[in-house]
């Protein structure tokens, strides 16, 4: 019994609630309430996966529940779905206004209920899982930098350098959302290399080098194939990081478009603040010093037509710098 999803109904008509306990009581669990501020109160102590929600009710009406559940922090997340005989066009307009996902009118359709309440839950569970997996990607990012000498603000403030860059190379705001979250999985491969070669102060030597290079490959093993975008792009970044635009980088020796543009603006962002932050072994760069370097770098390390683009966004870019400053 407890595996069925909580649903709220809420209307001041007895029979409207019996009729709703009769459409969905053998799939979910009902919990009923007469007016608005009974509403309220189970909302948030009961915390429903859905409400159910007339609009006509004595005392508070239907819209503005609405409004409060939205309102207030522990109940916006809830979807509402409004269940009233007013359906005409201004009334669905408010409805949708008042933050509700969704709209049924009365007399209802006993499987027109079921289909947008199963619809409307199925919605809820994937932005959950969407919500979990992007969890675990900040957290296997986050135990990256445990193995390394690098901060939090590193990973944070590179990969807001690599979401402008990437709106400003056309790509859609969706993907440079998604290439915000995955950038900080650039170096988890790192969580395979051994300490010695690691954390060694020094240069490494040429096999010292040799195993750090694989950390891009481990990387893109720990992450998999995954059908995922986000995971998908983690992995081609952490894969593909540090090929260099004409060929000489690794793992796999790729040069121009055939690195996929998502890791090309990610190599730009990760050495930019690599350059212009303080590490242990040295301090930052210049900006003059780095505009030099990343100048230098066109066409050899890094896309030249990204490169114009980020020396274009360096006032935003500050931004971003001054913000997430190293705390130490």
């Amino acid at each position: 019994m407890m595996d069925k999803k909580l649903i709220l109904a809420v209307d001041d008509e007895a029979g409207n609630l019996q009729l709703l306990d009769q459409i969905l009581g053998d799939d979910y669990r009902l919990l009923l309430a007469k007016d608005g501020e009974r509403a309220q109160v189970l909302a948030r102590e009961k915390m429903p996966a859905l409400i159910l929600l007339d609009v006509v009710m004595p005392g508070l009406g239907g819209y503005d529940v609405c409004r409060r559940l939205k309102a207030d922090p522990a109940t916006a997340g809830i979807p509402v779905i409004f269940v009233t005989s007013q359906s005409d066009v201004a009334d669905e307009l408010l409805g949708f206004g008042c933050g509700a996902v969704d709209y049924i009118s009365k007399p209802v359709s006993p499987p027109i209920v079921q289909a947008r309440v199963r619809t409307h839950l199925s919605l809820v569970r994937v932005e959950e899982l969407l919500t979990s997996r992007l969890a675990i990607v900040q957290r296997l990012g986050r135990a990256a930098e445990y193995r390394d000498n690098e901060t939090g603000m590193h990973v944070i403030r590179m990969s807001h350098y690599a979401r402008l860059l990437a709106l400003a190379a056309g790509l859609s705001e969706e993907l440079a959302d998604e290439l915000l979250h995955a950038a900080p999985m650039h170096d988890v491969g790192k969580i395979g290399i051994p300490d010695q070669v690691l954390l060694k102060p020094g240069k490494l030597d040429a096999e010292e080098w040799a195993i750090m290079q694989r950390h891009a490959a481990i990387g893109a093993d720990i992450l998999g194939e995954d059908s995922s975008g986000m995971l998908q792009l983690a992995y081609r970044i952490a894969l593909e990081h540090h090929e260099k635009y004409d060929g000489s980088g690794y793992p796999r020796g790729l040069a121009g478009e055939q690195i996929d543009i998502c890791a090309r603006i990610v190599a730009i962002a990760d050495v930019f603040d690599a350059l212009t932050s303080s590490r242990p072994y040295k301090e930052p760069w210049p900006l003059d010093q780095v505009i030099e370097y990343l100048v230098a770098q066109r066409g050899k390390h890094f896309d030249p037509h990204l490169v114009d683009l980020f020396l274009d966004l360096l006032p935003e870019v500050d931004l971003v710098r001054r913000r997430w400053q190293d705390t130490h």
